[in-house]
């Protein structure tokens, strides 16, 4: 028994005493074939180190010196030199070197942009144009960065100059292609001309024959003598004429014809429902009243209205669309009417649908 109990406790003495294999092969050892690269003894992932013997500090164990040095790595080159006192390795003195170079040569370019700038201001431009613009357009980095926004705005100021194109644009090309009237097709001159098609404006618009010339490019002589402010009631006058012509134009067959080529190129805007995937819209107004309301887009999926997108669109009265346009444009072509969606949000609580009291 006694033997026994000695080869017992012999076997637990060389249990506790048995090493792990991996700690003992891999200690002081390369865990990677890369160069730099270790593999960390408690994490066990891959990290690249830079050692330096040099700054090895007393009482640290090599835990703490290697949490130590990544700490480290993410100060600036400057409080890491003082830091150790001077005592960096060669491979460290190169790079450290290297970055001041390029930082140095960095420095030196912008002054010289500096300076280009200073003179481009004081010259007072190039060929007469805004320095501040020249010197933009000198540097290729602001060249690259020029945005789509800053084009459009650069279109939309050329747009609403009027007749900064010339004599070949008309007043009613002319007005539709002003940022915010996309919704307004081309009124045919020839439906304009009709007196009968006009029966009625004559009593809501001021200044009708003048705003009705200056829609139909009729030079007058009697326009000079008027003042600026003449000029600019005429011209919002013939905004409004044709807006209350527009309406009646688009329930004829041409102008449904016309509405047909924008509702299939989605210029009217999609609906913003998610179950709707992207329908076209429709332009309508909530009253035939002018100045009471905006004009708003009609989903013939959902059969609702909704505010444009563009806040230019939003200023545009709904008297210029009417009431009628959707409901009839979508009797007149049946084919391009969608059929109803079956999928509707159900809300829920813990996937549980909230009770409708």
């Amino acid at each position: 028994m006694a033997l026994e109990n000695r080869k017992r406790d012999s076997e637990k003495v060389s249990q506790k005493h048995i090493a792990h294999r991996k700690s003992i092969d891999t200690f002081r050892q390369r865990t990677s074939r890369y160069r730099g690269v270790k593999r960390h003894r408690w994490r066990g992932k891959y990290e690249g180190h830079m050692w330096d013997n040099n700054c090895r500090k007393e009482g640290l164990k090599r835990k703490e010196r290697q949490e130590e040095t990544t700490s480290s790595s993410s100060k600036p080159f400057s409080s890491l030199s003082r830091e150790r006192g001077g005592a960096v390795g060669k491979g460290e003195r190169g790079h450290v070197a290297n970055l001041k170079r390029i930082q140095e040569a960095l420095d030196k370019q912008v002054d010289r942009s500096n300076s280009s700038s200073s003179n481009v201001f004081a010259r007072g431009g190039i060929n007469g144009k805004d320095p501040r613009a020249a010197f933009k357009s000198s540097t290729p980095d602001n060249m690259a960065k020029c945005s789509d926004a800053e084009v459009s705005e650069a279109d939309s100021e050329e747009s609403d100059v009027s007749g900064s194109d010339g004599d070949d644009t008309c007043w009613i090309s002319w007005f539709c292609n002003l940022r915010g009237n996309e919704f307004f097709c081309e009124v045919d001159d020839d439906y304009i001309q009709d007196d009968f098609n006009l029966c009625g404006l004559s009593s809501q618009i001021p200044y009708y024959d003048y705003a009705l010339d200056l829609i139909l490019d009729v030079e007058s002589s009697i326009g000079e003598s008027f003042t600026e402010e003449q000029n600019e009631l005429i011209e919002s006058a013939a905004e409004m004429l044709y807006g209350l012509i527009h309406v009646r134009y688009i329930i004829t067959s041409k102008g449904l014809a016309a509405m047909l080529e924008k509702y299939k190129n989605a210029e009217f805007g999609r609906c913003p429902k998610v179950y709707c995937c992207g329908q076209p819209c429709l332009p309508v107004g909530e009253s035939d009243i002018p100045r009471l309301s905006t004009v708003k887009i009609y989903c013939p999926k959902c059969e609702d209205i909704y505010t444009p997108r563009s806040r230019f669109q939003e200023s545009v009265d709904g008297a210029y669309f009417g009431t009628t346009f959707p409901h009839l444009f979508l009797m007149t072509y049946g084919h391009v009417r969608p059929q109803k969606s079956s999928q509707s949000y159900a809300p829920r609580v813990f996937g549980f649908k909230v009770h409708k009291p």
